[in-house]
């Protein structure tokens, strides 16, 4: 265990919010991932959120380049990665400038003095010394030499200078596991993971990591340090995971429970590229990868694969989901089984693509020609991406539909505990598959109560048949162009859909069951939408929060709970497509909206203030 300096008081804290700041190539998300392994493996709960510039080699030591990673620990269950940080820990002058809002009055901010110069403020946009200005005054600085310590600590391993500067991210983490009493070993043990092919990077980080440790245990403005027990009343077998691998898990079981061997077909993009990665790590699992030369070669491939007989999946974010919108209106026509991943980032077009949005919920739900309906779900937690990536897969094959899955940058990239699931214990899943010689077969035969048709694979003898985009004759799937068979497959295509609510979960409401505000969320906002709700439930408010994963269909029993509230408000991170959306269903409610556009997730305090404003009105 961590050794405790013998003249620190250790004070022991429920939650502790610190934020990791610096250029890009700082590892500063290795630092985040490094401290929240350790974290977990002590037992505590955990969120993240890393931060990305969209810039892929901004000037150093600007405002656009910089990135962070802050992360949320707790001896109780945390749902956000935090308001703000309680530590900062600040590599230049812009990391210091672009999160001083982000920190809290009398937060610890641990800086290395080496960049805190005229050229590097200059670069900053400093008018003035940050450090002499005043505008530190009430928070407790730790000015350490961190990148020439790190430097003489590594100076006979012969690095070259910059890769002996790039052990600098070990230093501050070694002050940081000093400061919260966390296990050096953890940390040791994952440096030799990390680097476990680079024994000469593993040893100086090591020795560079421990030296910040010793740092801390000497200077004076750390004179306090903080214990974080761990959650005793949590068993089970966890790991820290994001959402982006939880979601490329989540279709493998899929895969394993259906008996289908997992196909995706995609194209890279941020921020949905690691599923794609990850994926193509798994072939042991039988899972086939193409990286295609485009998005619409991405999902044709997978519609192809799903004609085969395999289950099929593509992954994207928006710009790549508005390419992909003519071949979702074929696997509509087609009526085969596919998961479309959208891993949602701030747009329009390129936008700001490391940056978290929900601006494609309209998209998803008419984003194409015709008329198109397709199901779409949205996950909302990193750990859940798991679960709905496994009902999205369940859905699109048992009712032969394609499915849009409605992630986002903040859910892909952050992180969360994730209780290991037993995939035997999970829901089966049925697949309609026709048996070999089957003399009833028909292509647009149906299930009457599903209305889905039954999937037959090419080669199986006595069911031959074609599909394509053009429309199709009920039952017998001939090519058709007569009016009344095209609108009947219209409005069976869409009851089809509909029908899906009789298996999915009714709407669940956290709180009471009736009150006066309805707090309705969808998707990734529900860490910091039920923190905020808690937190004035406590306070004797009467508030409840319904978070919806489930968009088209809706939940059959969501109108008889909307209509139990006297006022609701709609949260999304965009302008109101939800709200929108629901007052198109329900319109006799008045849906009272809160949004922001800002490339950044909600804060609980910004949200507790408008409930607040809304309960007292």
């Amino acid at each position: 265990m961590a050794k405790k300096n013998q003249n620190a008081r250790v004070v022991e804290v429920d939650e502790v919010v610190v934020k990791f700041a610096g250029d890009s190539g700082d590892g500063m998300q290795l630092s985040g991932f490094q401290l929240s392994d350790t974290s977990a493996f002590a037992g505590n709960d955990l969120s993240t959120f890393p931060d990305f510039p969209s810039e892929i080699r901004a000037p150093q030591g600007t405002l656009a380049g910089v990135s962070g990673f802050q992360i949320h620990i707790g001896h109780k269950a945390v749902q956000t990665p935090g308001d703000k940080a309680d530590v900062l820990v600040a590599l230049n002058p812009a990391a210091l400038k672009a999160n001083m809002k982000w920190v809290k009055p009398g937060a610890t901010i641990i800086i290395d003095i080496d960049n805190f110069d005229n050229k590097h403020y200059k670069k900053a946009g400093y008018v003035e010394d940050p450090l002499g200005d005043g505008s530190l005054v009430g928070y407790n600085i730790v000015k350490a030499p961190i990148t020439s310590l790190s430097k003489a600590n590594v100076r006979d391993l012969g690095l070259d200078p910059k890769s002996a500067e790039r052990t600098r991210n070990e230093f501050a983490l070694g002050i940081l596991y000093w400061l919260f009493n966390k296990d050096l070993k953890l940390g040791e043990d994952f440096i030799s993971q990390k680097f476990a092919k680079k024994e000469i990077l593993a040893e100086a980080n090591k020795r560079v990591f421990r030296a910040g440790f010793s740092y801390a245990e000497t200077v004076e403005a750390l004179r306090t340090t903080y214990q974080i027990n761990p959650i005793l009343n949590r068993k089970g077998r966890f790991r820290n995971i994001t959402g982006n691998i939880a979601l490329a898990w989540g279709l493998i079981a899929v895969a394993e429970r259906s008996g289908k061997e997992l196909f995706l077909g995609s194209y890279p993009i941020t921020p949905a590229s690691e599923i794609l990665q990850e994926l193509s790590k798994r072939k042991e699992l039988n899972v086939k990868t193409f990286q295609a030369e485009d998005e619409i070669a991405g999902i044709n491939s997978a519609i192809g694969a799903s004609f085969a007989g395999s289950f099929a999946a593509t992954s994207t974010s928006g710009p790549g989901l508005a390419l992909k919108s003519e071949a979702i209106g074929l696997a509509v026509m087609t009526e085969l089984p596919l998961v479309i991943v959208n891993v949602q980032r701030a747009g329009p077009a390129t936008g700001m693509p490391t940056k978290p949005e929900q601006g494609d919920l309209m998209q998803a739900l008419y984003g194409r020609n015709g008329e198109s309906p397709v199901v779409v779900i949205a996950s909302s937690t990193p750990a859940n991406c798991f679960d709905y990536a496994y009902m999205a897969g369940k859905i699109a094959m048992e009712h032969m539909v394609p499915v849009i899955l409605l992630s986002d940058g903040y859910l892909a990239n952050g992180s969360e505990l994730w209780a290991l699931p037993d995939v035997s214990e999970m829901p089966s899943i049925d697949p309609p598959m026709v048996r070999d010689n089957d003399e009833d077969y028909q292509p647009y035969k149906r299930d009457p109560e599903k209305l889905s048709r039954f999937w037959a694979v090419p080669g199986q003898e006595g069911l031959r048949h074609r599909v394509g985009g053009l429309e199709k004759e009920n039952i017998t799937g001939e090519v058709s162009h007569g009016p009344l068979n095209h609108e009947r497959m219209v409005h069976i295509r869409e009851e089809k859909v509909q029908r899906i609510a009789n298996y999915i979960p009714d709407l669940k409401v956290h709180g009471g069951d009736s009150g006066e505000l309805l707090v309705i969320g969808w998707g990734g906002t529900y860490g910091a939408l039920i923190s905020a709700v808690k937190d004035l439930q406590d306070e004797g408010n009467n508030i409840s929060l319904a978070q919806f994963n489930y968009i088209k269909p809706l939940p059959k029993n969501t109108r008889e709970v909307i209509h139990r509230f006297d006022k609701v408000i709609v949260c999304e991170i965009n302008t109101g497509q939800f709200a929108t959306y629901l007052g198109a269903q329900f319109p006799e409610v008045r849906f009272l909206k809160y949004n922001k556009i800002q490339g950044l997730p909600f804060m609980i305090s910004e949200l507790k203030e408008k409930f607040i404003q809304i309960l007292e009105d």
